[in-house]
């Protein structure tokens, strides 16, 4: 443990408070409000063969960070893992980290800002990016071989300072101080160890990850992943989200990889596009979200239908058909993305909003890159940009004992 960070005392404070919290300490003098008591007895459990926040249902609200690792020590991201793993388990459960209150000279464990809160179906989940796996912690001969920086791709106009990250935090609630109270509070631990790289608030999720949720609407006002692999296809889960035993690192197997994307839309250029336009740049209706070749938003689209001028009637650079997993070799993936707003460009005085991407998958190179390199030629491009990039291996979940990331560092 570095001098510095044992001198602030921050990280072990939160690791004994955590502890006696688990012990009945601060758990038994927390008192949720009696609507938080009805609901966190369906809360989501942080352990378990994968990471929740995958495969779980999606929530309504995101806060995701990317964090730099500047501690010099491996011993300090151990204990740090460690401490997030059990102050995550309290916060999924309703429960703040530690305790609020005491000795007026004390520092509260916990911010505070949701004590009385329900769990909101809360989930945190933990990723590793490339960077993590250089020299400075040994971990290089343990780097999956599909962990690598994604390729440029026609079009992007990144912002390095807002892409990439040793690691990652996503947080998923339906309740949007839920969400962004876990990532304070664990950025908060973190102090010493991490400083966070960036940080992406998003609203009304953008895909549904079961077929019990009904489709929802991006911000351009259609219906955003109606062919999403969900949690009760069991097959494409294992063939496309799960990381399998054919891994090339043992310790990811039943994890996943995350992609995530910043895609900023020129909204105001859309909402003067003519109905018809926007639905061929689509290939689906507007309303009822059907593929323009069928009257059901779950028809399966007929990318070989032509009509009467001999024209195909989902257009050949249309959104739904580059995409399809009869484009692309089968590749599918799962989506779970939020719309995001982060106020108005001051030089044009249009709002800076858009979809803010998120998938899993067991193979980026056999799901996203191919995927997004032929969206090369989407006619949705004259829409939207983006701005942010990042790639993270998601460890499997944690069993009773364990941390994040355990069979990484082990």
């Amino acid at each position: 443990m570095s001098k510095g960070f044992s001198r602030r005392g921050f990280l072990t404070g939160a690791l004994g408070t955590v502890a006696v919290a688990g012990a009945g300490g601060a758990l038994a003098a927390y008192e949720p409000s009696r609507s938080a008591t009805a609901r966190t007895v369906t809360a989501i459990p942080l352990r378990g063969t994968h990471q929740a926040g995958i495969a779980t249902p999606a929530q309504d609200r995101l806060a995701f960070a990317a964090f730099d690792v500047t501690t010099k020590h491996r011993a300090d991201i151990i204990q740090l893992l460690n401490a997030w793993t059990l102050a995550a388990e309290r916060m999924t459960q309703g429960a703040p980290v530690g305790t609020v209150d005491g000795r007026d000279e004390h520092v509260p464990a916990d911010t505070g800002e949701a004590i009385g809160l329900a769990s909101s179906n809360l989930t945190i989940t933990v990723g590793f990016g490339p960077s993590l796996f250089d020299n400075r912690f040994g971990l290089a001969a343990r780097k999956p071989a599909a962990l690598a920086p994604l390729p440029e791709f026609p079009g992007d106009e990144l912002d390095p300072a807002r892409s990439g990250g040793d690691i990652c935090i996503q947080a998923c609630a339906d309740d949007p101080q839920v969400a962004f109270h876990a990532v304070r509070n664990l950025n908060r631990m973190a102090f010493g160890v991490l400083n966070m790289r960036w940080f992406q608030l998003g609203f009304g999720r953008t895909s549904s990850t079961s077929s019990a949720q009904q489709t929802p609407r991006n911000l351009l006002g259609f219906k955003d992943g109606t062919r999403n692999v969900v949690s009760e296809d069991t097959s494409a889960m294992q063939g496309h989200v799960w990381v399998g035993a054919s891994s090339d690192q043992d310790w990811l197997q039943d994890g996943s990889f995350l992609i995530t994307r910043r895609i900023r839309m020129t909204i105001e250029s859309w909402d003067r596009d003519r109905i018809g336009d926007q639905e061929a740049v689509i290939g689906r209706t507007k309303v009822s979200g059907a593929p323009l070749t069928g009257t059901r938003e779950h028809d399966t689209p007929d990318l070989a239908a032509t009509g009467p001028d001999g024209l195909s009637v989902i257009p050949m650079d249309a959104h739904i058909r580059l995409a399809a997993p009869e484009s692309n070799g089968g590749a599918k993936m799962l989506r779970r993305g939020y719309s995001f707003t982060d106020g108005a460009d001051p030089l044009t005085g249009q709002l800076d909003a858009g979809l803010f991407f998120i998938c899993f998958q067991s193979d980026p190179r056999a799901g996203f890159i191919p995927v997004q390199r032929k969206l090369a030629a989407d006619a949705l491009n004259e829409y939207i940009k983006h701005t942010s990039s990042g790639i993270f291996a998601c460890p499997p979940g944690v069993a009773a004992g364990e941390y994040w990331g355990q069979q990484l560092f082990a």
